[in-house]
């Protein structure tokens, strides 16, 4: 059995060779991820932290320091290369946003005593304040996305209906992938300052996202006692429950704003998100339930990303069905919030024997432990707060 001190060893090993001390971040992988990623990077403070180590509030810095002139914090600051796709007209970063997981992580780093500077929590609440302002809808009170890389779930069976690729691995290639941006990007809209804005062919308010930003606005409205904050976190969560709750899936749908279709209701992990905020007990334990259930998400080596027994259900294919590392850590908080703390634990244990299986991958297959994707991949050390807890 792998003891603690030998997971943050190899926690502290993989951090360590993907450190960039030049530009203040781990890359994710420095071969297939070789920039900054918005809530990788604020995932990686939090290892950082968990590690106990000042590069928590580095991170942190690096992670906001790419903030555009009106607030929004990008989701990437390319390195040296540049890009290798057009992600917008900026040169220095993207112009799409990704779940700000910087409320939270101020959050964390405070409570185990970091000291952040008032321009780093200034810079914190304006990306909040960016995506509360920018991208809400007023019909629906939901904030929306304009790209599906802005979601976190990249190629998830809920795009279908927007011609997504990735149903197969021979229609999720590098070419596909490459057309389908190109497409997408053309249509969308940009600020003056570079930030995008609106698509005139993809719009959604996906459940998870919207939860992600609520529990942000909360998590950093409590660490610094911001009433408004916590106004906007209220009323989004409430937002989330009205409009996106399925009683028929026992979770959180998306909502298509422009395009979409019945795909929105696919059964996917982050349906499960808004147990992270909601405040009607009934729904989160309808959803957290299916955690344990073997039709649904419960599988030998951690969660599945989409529900098993659904026919878009495929273990080996990016975003389609397998563990993903910090999706079981969001889930571990939905858990511990709720009360259900050897849930919590098992889900604990589970990422450590999938993230060592896989070899530290960026994710795996649920069913077997096989890493997938970049190996090994910084986030994966999201395990050792998961059991330090």
């Amino acid at each position: 059995m792998t003891t603690l001190v030998e997971v943050r060893d190899r926690v502290r090993q993989l951090l360590e060779e993907n450190w960039d001390a030049d530009r203040g971040y781990c890359v994710p992988n420095p071969d297939t991820y070789p920039h900054l990623w918005l809530w990788d990077s604020c995932f990686h403070a939090l290892v950082w932290a968990a590690l106990e180590d000042p590069r928590a509030v580095v991170e942190l810095e690096a992670t906001l320091a790419g903030q555009l002139r009106d607030g929004l914090v990008p989701h990437m600051r390319y390195g040296p290369a540049g890009p290798d796709t057009f992600l917008g007209p900026l040169a220095a970063t993207s112009s799409l946003a990704q779940p700000p997981m910087f409320g939270h992580a101020v959050r964390v780093l405070r409570d185990r005593g970091f000291t952040l500077s008032d321009e780093t929590l200034a810079r914190a609440r304006r990306g909040l304040e960016w995506l509360w302002t920018r991208r809400r809808d007023t019909e629906s009170g939901l904030l929306f996305v304009v790209h599906p890389w802005e979601a976190g779930n990249d190629h998830s069976p809920r795009w279908d209906d927007w011609d997504a690729p990735g149903r197969t691995p021979e229609d999720y290639d590098r070419a596909a992938r490459t057309a389908w941006n190109k497409a997408l990007m053309a249509d969308v809209t940009f600020a003056d300052d570079g930030a995008a804005t609106w698509s005139s062919r993809f719009a959604a308010a996906p459940a998870g996202f919207n939860a992600y930003v609520a529990f942000n606005l909360r998590e950093l409205g409590e660490t610094t006692g911001d009433a408004e904050l916590l106004g906007w976190a209220a009323e989004l969560a409430a937002a989330v429950d009205e409009r996106l709750w399925s009683p028929r899936e026992r979770l959180w749908r998306d909502l298509g704003i422009v395009g979409g279709g019945p795909s929105e209701l696919i059964p996917i992990s982050d349906g499960l998100m808004a147990a992270l905020v909601t405040d009607d007990g009934a729904k989160a334990a309808a959803a957290l339930d299916q955690l344990l259930d073997d039709r649904r998400f419960h599988a030998p080596f951690g969660p599945t990303n989409v529900a098993r027994t659904h026919h878009a259900y495929d273990p080996g294919m990016y975003w389609r069905g397998p563990a993903w590392p910090n999706l079981n850590y969001l889930l571990w908080l939905a858990l511990r919030r709720w009360g259900r703390r050897q849930e919590a634990r098992d889900l604990a244990n589970l990422t450590m024997t999938g993230a060592v299986a896989s070899g530290w991958a960026e994710y795996w297959n649920p069913e077997t432990g096989g890493g997938l994707g970049a190996r090994p991949q910084s986030w994966t050390g999201l395990v050792l707060r998961m059991l330090a807890e």
